[in-house]
């Protein structure tokens, strides 16, 4: 099922087409990934969706009908372009932007003083916010962007800002979040929290959505047809009618790691019979490209005339 969807999406600026067609299909409870290179239009689709600006064409569905007005109210969005008031206290700016999505101030506090144990901010509450780091500030904004409970979350380059340690302290969040029946939209230039988060994901480049599907189908279907071996030899040298091609050689221990890559379409299973006949297999295993490498591949290829 289906909990956001946007059909034919057209955006126009002068000269400039932001969005050309952009249909995206992001399933319940799921954490999607909205990928794509700087100005391919990930951000006008965000604003479309939130409804800070209105498409020239097409439209957005929210929960099998389409989205008006009032569901602002159900989206969390947490912009690339951080809004925090510098000059405000934490627990004030907190608090100003649950009662602004509507919340009343005991359901709010309550809501607050939870987000703050959660992520250890008690002793932040009487700071200004121009008084935190970077990644402390991020904590303030990804709070404000939860705290109102809402049933979508959209969050544009979250871990911006954050060290190792917290940037998988906001993964943890995120999942939860999706494991409460929360539909997340991620944008994010970080192919390994797509890796490590997304179910699904839409590549838009140069207006257009170029990529779709879920992440292991899509990874799957980039195979390069390239096994990591290692081997209980000195040396490997292929047959001249070997069904693949030796890409690399090491020594590793007392044998070798070698990579290799099929040449014919036949089975992994195939592919180890081959190499048995020569040597001891030790272990065996198909490389699969990774979302950044897949990411790099697909923009790079020119779109269709």
């Amino acid at each position: 099922m289906y909990y956001l969807q946007t059909k034919d999406i057209v955006k126009q600026y002068a000269a400039h087409r932001a969005l050309d067609g952009v249909s995206i299909d992001v399933p319940k409870a799921s954490v999607f990934g909205l990928l794509g290179p700087n100005g391919a239009g990930k951000t006008t689709l965000i604003r479309i969706i939130t409804r800070i600006t209105a498409p020239d064409s097409g439209c957005v569905i929210l929960d099998g009908r389409t989205m008006d007005k009032n569901d602002v109210y159900k989206i969390g969005y947490l912009p690339e372009e951080r809004g925090l008031y510098k000059k405000m206290k934490v627990g004030e700016h907190a608090l100003f932007f649950a009662r602004l999505r509507g919340m009343d101030r005991a359901q709010a506090q309550a809501e607050i003083d939870k987000w703050f144990q959660k992520f250890e901010m008690t002793d932040w509450y009487g700071k200004k916010v121009e008084e935190l780091s970077k990644g402390m500030q991020q904590k303030v904004q990804f709070i404000a962007t939860v705290i109102h409970n809402p049933d979508l979350l959209i969050f544009d380059e979250p871990f911006s800002g954050f060290d190792p340690v917290n940037s998988e302290l906001l993964k943890t969040e995120i999942l939860k979040l999706k494991a409460e029946g929360k539909t997340i939209i991620l944008s994010t230039h970080n192919m390994e929290s797509v890796e490590s988060i997304c179910d699904n994901i839409t590549l838009i480049n140069r207006s257009k959505a170029v990529l779709q599907g879920s992440v292991a189908e899509i990874r799957n279907s980039h195979k390069s047809g390239i096994f990591r071996l290692k081997l209980q030899a000195d040396t490997f040298i292929p047959p001249a009618d070997a069904p693949f091609v030796l890409l690399s050689s090491a020594p590793f221990g007392d044998g070798l790691d070698v990579r290799i890559r099929k040449n014919v379409d036949i089975s992994p299973a195939e592919l180890i019979r081959c190499v048995l006949q020569t040597t001891e297999i030790l272990s065996f295993e198909e490389e699969m490209p990774s979302m950044n490498d897949i990411f790099i591949e697909t923009v790079k290829t020119p779109l269709p005339v």
